[in-house]
């Protein structure tokens, strides 16, 4: 799964620009998902779900309008592992440093405060007063030219595994930049690029795992079915575990 993260302050632009982008990736028969980052309290407090939320693992809400379901993943990556998709537009999420970013800008002021070195466009409210270019990066209106827009999220769009491994040498923040600076590329990424030993799937998707953690779970394994009557040394051993 590919991922931009679209970041700006209050009426930029994002949601529009993120809606234009997102478009012409479904024509093109692409896959997407839209995660939104909030600063208010979804599930306030008191209220039927928050109480529910208190006594449960998840709640599922049926509406006449959507159907939802309410949980607190401990992390981003757990968050993130839940979506099956070809694209993962973020809106918002600032603080994400494993993807690179569509900066959504009021003025020039906003693009200097915002780019942490993962821009890779700028589009937004300033992309309709003629700038072409700002510190080396393309300004691009999506609601003129959202094909351009979109070719750019293709093309350039990645998502590092946020594990911090150091096989590499660096931590996945330090990567991103180089990959976005094309100093690097994402076969420089030792956990993406290589095959590894041990996998593990969640509902089709495969869990990141350093090298300590795949031989921790395969000694594990090994160790504990080589006691069981019937077992025998193989080239490939599959567990599946269903909570159905």
């Amino acid at each position: 799964m590919r991922a931009v993260a679209f970041v700006g302050f209050k009426k930029s632009g994002k949601t529009t620009t993120i809606e234009a982008v997102a478009r012409v990736l479904k024509e093109r028969g692409y896959r997407v998902a839209i995660a939104k980052s909030m600063h208010v309290d979804f599930d306030r407090e008191g209220s039927d779900t928050w109480r529910f939320s208190k006594v449960a693992d998840a709640v599922l809400v049926s509406a006449s309008d959507t159907d939802a379901l309410l949980f607190r993943a401990k992390d981003i990556n757990a968050l993130f592992s839940m979506v099956n998709a070809d694209f993962l537009l973020l809106e918002g999420f600032k603080s994400v440093q494993h993807v690179p970013k569509v900066i959504c800008a009021r003025n020039e002021e906003d693009v200097r405060e915002l780019n942490d070195g993962l821009a890779i466009a700028v589009s937004g409210v300033i992309a309709s007063t003629g700038v072409e270019e700002i510190d080396g990066l393309p300004v691009i209106d999506s609601t003129r030219e959202p094909e351009r827009l979109a070719a750019l999220v293709e093309r350039r769009a990645f998502m590092l595994p946020n594990i911090d491994c150091g096989l590499c040498g660096f931590k996945c923040a330090e990567m991103a930049r180089m990959i976005v600076n094309g100093e690097k590329t994402l076969r420089d990424c030792v956990v993406l690029s290589s095959k590894p030993k041990v996998t593990v799937k969640i509902d089709g998707h495969v869990l990141p795992m350093k090298d300590w953690v795949q031989e921790l779970v395969e000694k594990t394994i090994k160790g504990m079915l080589s006691s069981m009557k019937g077992y025998r040394e193989g080239r490939r051993i599959e567990i599946v575990i269903r909570e159905d």
